[in-house]
């Protein structure tokens, strides 16, 4: 295991959730939430990251999926908080993805303020069995639980899933890119702290 892993469980009425997160890792994933799509985003987050992911989820998805997006949000978002140590780090990243006919920026402050600015444009109800509204409840929990400014724009794009596998991936890329290290002690605030 790597010295930078994090391990998350999680138990409530809803969900039933053990996390394992590295992130300076390669890309490994082992990812079962009981939704398909989700997992799909996941492993994504993880390979264009370069974040080791391994999520086993069990939800009421009897229900819906929408326990599920945002406890793993909560979760995912506590293992980086704890995996993140800011002596060195580049602090900001961002970038522009392109996803066939879709372009999404994805940006991100390391900032310990938990801002999320979320705009993917008008998207069809569903993607297979995911309710897309949930998203944005999944960046929402990250975020908070994270301590990080992210924001997410569309610039243009017609398919939905198109839309969310680009900001998956210009997500993960933007926070890979935040988190670099210089090999330095310094912290990257005028304040001395983050």
């Amino acid at each position: 295991m790597a010295e930078n892993t994090v391990k998350i469980d999680r138990k409530t009425a809803e969900t039933d959730i053990s996390l394992s997160f590295t992130l300076y890792g390669e890309g490994k994933h082992e990812i079962s939430t009981g939704c398909g799509f989700l997992d799909h985003m996941l492993t994504l987050f993880a390979v264009h990251g370069g974040f080791d992911l391994a999520v086993k989820c069990v939800g009421d998805t009897y229900v819906d999926y929408h326990h599920t997006a945002e406890d793993i949000g909560i979760c995912l978002g506590d293992a980086f908080a704890r995996a993140l140590d800011v002596r060195g780090i580049a602090r900001y990243g961002d970038i522009t993805l392109p996803m066939d006919e879709t372009l999404v920026l994805a940006a991100v402050d390391v900032s310990g303020r938990q801002v999320l600015a979320f705009d993917l444009g008008a998207m069809a109800e569903k993607v297979g069995d995911f309710d897309t509204e949930l998203v944005k409840e999944f960046f929402t929990a990250f975020v908070r639980r994270s301590g990080i400014t992210l924001h997410i724009k569309l610039f243009y794009g017609e398919n939905t899933h198109h839309k969310i596998e680009a900001a998956f991936k210009a997500t993960a890329r933007a926070i890979a890119k935040a988190v670099k290290k210089d090999g330095t002690d310094r912290v990257p605030s005028s304040k001395g702290v983050i």
